[in-house]
């Protein structure tokens, strides 16, 4: 029976408030691209402190502790579940650095920083040091989405805060065990015995846990709807076992489990990982709920003016200078270098754990100790706002993100690929086209469209492809199981509305239909690879249109009647026209589209006419430079284009046929030669095909050259 708190919640009411700000919290940031962190800290605050809606020790009493515990607990498993040593690449040496030198320094320094500049005593100082080394994988993770950077600056920052998680919960868990017995006065030798039995047996713990897991999942003993339910109890009896022994050495046992199953390749370890992330996004939430809630505004009136000087020391001394030597004579470059020395979040982990050992502290007489959770929360929010509005901004500067630049990835190379591909790369997206023949990526090389040879789902791909600077997937290979298959996997992680896949064979009959749970969303007029391939044989070309004010979407339908529209570039983002879609035309939008072989001619005519206006503008420039403005240039006047109306100056379908490039880089707005006659033709000789881009309307900026495969 549910026991309501004086003026309060029941707990009931409590946990379901807790959920739903909580998950609330992360969609609003998700929908506005704001730090989700900052988000749920403001939410937090705004239930607890500042309206007193929701008070964790009014409203759910002595169970905050516990259910904080564990959620860390089971976060921490997480991040260890992470730690596959194969995903290393060429950032394991950093990584090392970072761990092996970097985590004693910051130590040392946070101690110092702690104790001679925030005023600490000395026990207070080793405990908070400690924590201090965690960085917050939870925080960085979404971060480094939002910012976007390549490949080895992510896997530095990301890996040194998932396995510097693990060791600065364990530093801090020393540390507070030592302070621990020295306060109870006991012997050097019995000092030693408690800490390391604790250790030990914590690594143990998780270990055999681990084993067993590992065991049971490959020989077939847990069928595969109990794995899950089963690796949860495990997790929690370990946390629970090693706590028993050495208090806190359960965040220890729990980390240790995490990574042997991380690197045992289960067959089920997929799903395992992308259930256990979505239950940590649940717990993370919860846990900042009740965190920011749960903070006493009168605690923070213990924090003064060299607290102030020390989260300064912490963001441009001791984590700059921690990184720079960890990672001095390697062959990082320089701005990776300080990329990561100036981003240092912290998160949930040191939140928590400062809290539970705040109160540790303050039981066995070290008053200072309370000042650690008010530290510790501030230290936190006041990191997490300036990296989460400052890494993408600082790595744009040092030329480490792709920055607002959209991207794709095209699985599957061919014709319609190259075209394609180019056809958007003149819309300023950046693709990537791959797969795992390597003849089929032949006419994406003569294109100069970049190319990833090998499959898109391997290990290589991992370490070789900047996965995060791409955002959108269309599987469009010749094998359409091979499409299914890719649409599906990578579905988690870009999201489905990310995951498009052409037209599979035969996929309208009952047979051969498929659950809308497996493969890609569908594109404009359901087309497979071979009937997408037969137009561009028939003279289909692609085009990229930019609409503005004056030449709308309607006016492009009418002026390209039967074009297909296949996708739209609009606000640094790319997607695809989904089946039946009618695209709401915006002015800036760019659409991508496939123009039927009449209309093909009748730009190539455009062109042609234009072409020959820009010819004969060109040389009478150079006789009005030559005749100095004598007026004895011309014997007729009545034939000068500068006279001629607009309506001759225009194409039929109201744009300027002169913004346009040509296949050879030609360009109306800066003067140059137009496109020779075959520019918009599909060669069948050397397979090359020629598209281009139009510009209508007298706003329209100039666009790169035309698509070709």
């Amino acid at each position: 029976m549910a026991v309501e708190g004086a003026g309060g919640l029941s707990p009931v009411e409590a946990f379901a408030l807790v959920g739903m700000v909580g998950v609330g919290a992360q969609w609003l940031a998700w929908k506005f691209r704001l730090p989700g962190i900052v988000v749920m800290l403001a939410a937090g605050l705004i239930l607890g402190p500042f309206t007193g809606i929701f008070i964790p020790e009014r409203d759910i009493g002595d169970l905050v502790g516990p259910m904080i515990s564990l959620a860390v607990a089971v976060i921490l498993f997480e991040g260890g579940l992470t730690l596959n040593f194969k995903q290393l690449a060429d950032a394991a040496p950093g990584v090392r650095r970072l761990v092996f030198i970097g985590a004693p320094l910051g130590w040392f320094l946070s101690s110092l920083a702690l104790a001679y500049i925030a005023g600490l005593s000395w026990q207070s100082a080793i405990v908070f040091g400690g924590v201090m080394i965690v960085t917050g994988p939870t925080v960085i993770a979404p971060l480094l989405r939002t910012a976007k950077l390549f490949n080895r600056p992510a896997q530095l920052l990301q890996w040194e805060g998932i396995v510097n998680d693990a060791v600065g919960a364990l530093v801090a868990v020393i540390a507070l065990e030592v302070v621990l017995v020295r306060q109870q006065e006991l012997s050097a030798g019995e000092a030693v015995w408690t800490v390391a039995s604790g250790v030990v047996f914590a690594t143990l713990v998780g270990f055999a846990g681990a084993v067993g897991i590992v065991k049971a999942f490959q020989r077939s003993l847990v069928p595969e709807y109990m794995k899950v339910p089963l690796l949860f109890v495990v997790v929690i009896a370990a946390f629970a076992v090693s706590d028993m022994v050495l208090h806190e050495s359960g965040l220890l046992a729990v980390t240790v489990m995490g990574l042997v199953i991380a690197n045992a390749d289960l067959p089920s370890y997929t799903e395992i990982y992308r259930f256990k992330e979505q239950a940590t996004t649940l717990l993370l939430s919860g846990v900042f709920i009740l965190l920011a809630a749960g903070v006493n505004l009168e605690m923070l009136s213990l924090l003064n003016w060299r607290s102030a000087l020390f989260i300064l020391a912490v963001i441009l001394l001791v984590r700059p200078a921690t990184v720079l030597a960890s990672l001095s004579w390697t062959s990082i470059p320089w701005k990776e270098r300080l990329l990561v020395a100036f981003t240092g979040p912290r998160g949930v982990v040191l939140l928590a754990i400062s809290g539970i050992f705040a109160e540790r502290l303050v039981a066995e007489g070290i008053e200072d100790g309370a000042v650690l959770q008010p530290l510790a929360f501030v230290l936190v929010l006041t990191t997490v706002i300036l990296h989460g509005f400052g890494l993408k901004p600082l790595a744009n500067r040092l030329g480490l993100s792709s920055g607002e630049q959209p991207g794709l990835i095209i699985v599957g190379g061919s014709a319609f690929s190259t075209g394609l591909a180019t056809a958007l790369g003149n819309a300023d997206v950046k693709v990537l086209v791959t797969d795992p023949n390597r003849g089929m990526l032949r006419s994406a090389r003569q294109a100069g469209v970049p190319i990833y040879y090998g499959d898109i789902l391997s290990e290589a791909a991992e370490h070789g492809v900047e996965f995060i600077t791409y955002s959108t997937i269309l599987a469009a290979s010749d094998n359409d199981a091979y499409n299914t298959l890719v649409a599906t996997d990578l579905a988690p992680e870009f999201g489905r509305d990310s995951i498009w896949q052409i037209s599979r064979a035969k996929e309208d009959r009952a047979r051969h239909s498929l659950p809308s749970q497996l493969g890609g969303q569908g594109v404009n007029g359901g087309r497979t690879l071979a009937q997408y391939l037969e137009l561009l044989a028939d003279g289909w070309i692609f085009r990229t249109t930019r609409l503005t004010e004056e030449y709308t979407y309607a006016d492009w339908k009418e002026a390209r009647e039967g074009a297909i529209p296949l996708a739209i570039v609009e606000e640094s983002e790319v997607r695809f026209v989904g089946r039946d879609e009618e695209p709401e035309g915006r002015p800036g939008m760019r659409i991508i589209s496939m123009i039927p072989p009449e209309i093909a001619e009748k730009i190539r005519r455009e062109s042609d006419e234009v072409s020959k206006e820009r010819e004969l503008a060109r040389e009478e420039a150079k006789a009005v430079r030559k005749g100095a403005g004598s007026g004895s240039l011309r014997e007729d006047d009545s034939s000068d284009p500068v006279d001629a109306s607009d309506d001759e100056v225009l194409g039929e379908d109201g744009h300027d046929p002169a913004t346009e490039h040509d296949a050879n880089g030609g360009d109306g707005a800066a003067g140059r030669p137009a496109a020779d006659d075959h520019s918009d033709a599909f060669r069948h000789d050397s397979g090359a095909y020629y598209g281009g881009t139009e510009n209508p309307g007298p706003d329209a900026g100039a666009e790169d050259g035309p698509g070709k495969g």
